[in-house]
């Protein structure tokens, strides 16, 4: 009896241990921890859902559509929740599969991460946000998936905003591409990451990189409540996305159209051509009003992850890279384009403007021959002809007379150098400044430029003096010769700064390179108000109800280094050469009494290629407006490809066939009206 009751007392004292020990817990919950278990329980059943703004839209000067957004069913998965399924996802993707008509081996390449080893298509951007498989769904694919979530966890149908090119393969190396925001673009970009919605894009090349922050907008926020399984029971909080900025551009679609025309109808008539290059540029405002290149894509490609085959045609040298603006990274020699930069040297060093020179068919330089066009000797000419029938042997001389006086192969402590430093002073040689990503700088040679040369490349010129170039003897042994000759020559006076390069440079030969966007922005300073400016293809960025207005323009940058007499005279000998030049014959038929057209051809030599073509070109001839610069690689002559490619650009702006693309020769001057709904008014 005794050891029953002594039983009972500890079990007594047990339960009230348990109670008083259960007493103490409860009050910590409910009293010490009670807030902080409230707000994890009002946690568990809410969601925050991003909200993407719409991004901004990129117009032309007139209000039309360069870029635009369109309504598009969306299907994207959670990599995320996938993960965390005992198959992986595996079950969900092959009903996915089935609904969209797509093979699970290609929803699966898309959904996983891009690394070094892994090719295309595969997901770029962050592993913790919505990928997108399928950018244009039918609304019975998408009913399909919302009306059954239970067997498509983690797969979310929605409209999105899609971008859209109206001008489908035009100007889309300028205009850019979107692509996913990477983890390590979240880390080095802060402002990027505070307005990140999970689903964004950002800008990667062209204008979409540029102006990237202002398209983009802020993304909204919508807090949601859910039960247990995820399914939304309503929406607690809201905040609306504010939609990106619209940018104006000083382009124009019809002239974008006439030079993308032009461009793809010179590389056809050059059996040889390669690439082509052309830009229109507004000389008084440096305003760029058209830009393109060849060959070119279609930028749709990006949408919903590139395929592998279409990634590598991009970056294919095969191709001709058509990812790549060759306005603004193709180096060419310019061949007599740039004979007005070396009568603007003459000028400087001396020689008179209204002198006469004479043109013998070859000259002399250091004891090697070199030939005017064809050797033609065309007499006693003043610099204003001898501009109009590109005499070379004029400027030769005249660079080989400036090259002695400095010195020769024993320069002067301070040498003059006018035909490169000339050169530089017209904007060769350095960047525009462009709104674009990547542009090139370009080559102006000189007496320094090949010093630092030699400084880099001695030592391996050097070496293969010695070595030669074995495995070019195999296929070429005359080749492989010349080469070991020339690497000796390098290697023991690399350094020098010799005639034959001078003389090269006076008629855009030998080592100088520009691009076609350099040429344009020179030629416009030039027969303009002599000031260089950084071109600009943005005019404005305008909120989207049009409440507020953000104007760029070109900054100056530099000045001609010549009078405006001298410009004047350079420019009226150009005015002649489509009538009485090396053009004459392109643009034969012209009615250049509704409008006069100025230019100059240039024929630049390539080894083992044909000659790249050139037409620098503006109008009206006696007070222009515009400039038109074309190039053609491997189109031969300037006058057999780039000049007439210029002359239907030109009879496109003014309408010589047909309406005119700018009424009057003029580039749009107001900007267009956003109305408060975010469309232009007409």
């Amino acid at each position: 009896m005794i050891r029953v009751r002594a039983r009972l007392v500890v079990l007594q004292f047990l339960v009230l241990t348990l109670l008083a020990v259960l007493t103490v817990r409860l009050w910590q919950v409910q009293v010490v921890h009670g807030s902080q278990f409230v707000v994890a329980a009002t946690e568990t059943r809410t969601r925050d859902v991003i909200v993407p703004a719409a991004r901004g839209q990129i117009l032309d000067a007139s209000g039309r559509p360069l870029v635009r957004n369109r309504a598009s069913l969306v299907v994207s998965v959670d990599r995320a929740e996938f993960e965390r399924m005992p198959d992986g996802g595996a079950a969900v993707l092959k009903r996915l599969g089935a609904v969209l008509g797509r093979p699970v081996k290609e929803l699966r390449e898309r959904i996983r991460p891009c690394g070094p080893k892994v090719h295309r298509p595969c997901w770029p951007g962050s592993l913790y946000s919505q990928i997108p498989i399928d950018d244009d769904v039918s609304t019975r694919q998408a009913l399909q998936i919302l009306e059954r979530q239970e067997d498509f966890p983690g797969v979310v149908a929605e409209v999105q905003a899609v971008r859209d090119y109206p001008l489908g393969t035009g100007a889309s190396q300028t205009l850019g591409y979107l692509q996913p925001v990477t983890e390590e673009e979240l880390k080095k970009r802060s402002k990027l990451k505070a307005n990140f919605s999970g689903v964004d894009l950002v800008g990667r090349d062209g204008l979409e990189y540029v102006y990237d922050e202002a398209l983009r907008g802020q993304p909204g926020l919508r807090r949601v409540q859910v039960d247990r399984m995820g399914k939304v029971l309503g929406v607690e909080r809201q905040t609306s996305p504010v939609p990106g900025d619209v940018l104006i551009t000083n382009m124009d679609v019809n002239v974008q159209k006439a030079v993308d025309a032009a461009l793809a109808k010179a590389m056809k008539s050059a059996p040889s051509a390669d690439g082509a290059a052309a830009v229109v540029l507004d000389v008084r405002t440096g305003g760029v009003v058209a830009i393109g290149s060849m060959p070119t894509y279609d930028p749709s490609v990006w949408a919903g992850g590139i395929a592998e085959k279409d990634y590598q045609h991009l970056l294919s040298e095969k191709a001709g890279l058509p990812l790549i603006s060759r306005a603004t990274h193709g180096q060419y020699a310019p061949g007599s384009t740039f004979k007005v930069s070396s009568v603007s040297a003459m000028v400087r060093d001396g020689y008179p403007l209204h002198g006469k020179y004479d043109c013998p068919g070859v000259y002399d330089v250091a004891g090697t021959a070199f030939h005017n066009f064809h050797g033609i000797p065309l007499g006693v000419l003043d610099l204003h002809t001898a501009l109009v029938k590109s005499c070379d042997t004029i400027f030769y001389k005249a660079a080989y007379e400036m090259w002695q006086r400095d010195g020769g192969l024993k320069p002067v402590p301070r040498p003059k150098e006018p035909m490169t430093n000339t050169a530089k002073a017209f904007g060769f040689g350095r960047r525009t400044g462009i709104d674009l990503p990547g542009e090139v700088p370009g080559r102006i040679p000189g007496r320094a430029w090949k010093k630092e040369m030699w400084d880099a490349t001695h030592h391996l010129s050097c070496q293969r003096s010695k070595t030669g170039y074995p495995e070019v003897e195999k296929k070429n042994p005359g080749r492989a010769a010349y080469l070991k000759r020339l690497a000796h020559e390098n290697c023991v006076e690399g350094m020098q700064w010799k005639a034959a390069e001078a003389a090269n440079l006076s008629i855009g030969q030998g080592d100088v390179l520009v691009t076609p966007l350099q040429l344009a922005a020179a030629y416009a300073a030039l027969v303009g108000d002599g000031k260089l400016r950084s071109p600009r293809i943005a005019k404005a960025i305008v909120r989207p109800d049009g409440s507020h207005v953000e104007e760029i323009k070109a900054p100056v940058t530099g000045r001609l280094p010549v009078d405006k007499g001298t410009r004047d005279y350079i420019r009226k000998a150009l005015s002649e050469v489509t009538s009485d030049g090396t053009a004459a014959g392109a643009f034969g038929g012209f009615p250049m009494d509704v409008v006069k057209i100025g230019g100059k051809t240039g024929t630049a030599e390539v080894y083992g290629k044909e000659d790249t073509s050139w037409f620098a070109s503006f109008a009206p001839a006696a007070d222009p407006r515009l400039v038109v610069v074309v190039t053609v690689s491997q189109g031969g002559q300037g006058a057999m490809a780039a000049a007439p490619a210029a002359r239907e650009i030109w009879e496109a702006i003014y309408g010589v066939k047909g309406p005119p693309a700018l009424p009057g020769g003029k580039p749009v001057a107001r900007l267009p009206k956003i109305r408060s709904d975010g469309t232009v008014a007409e």
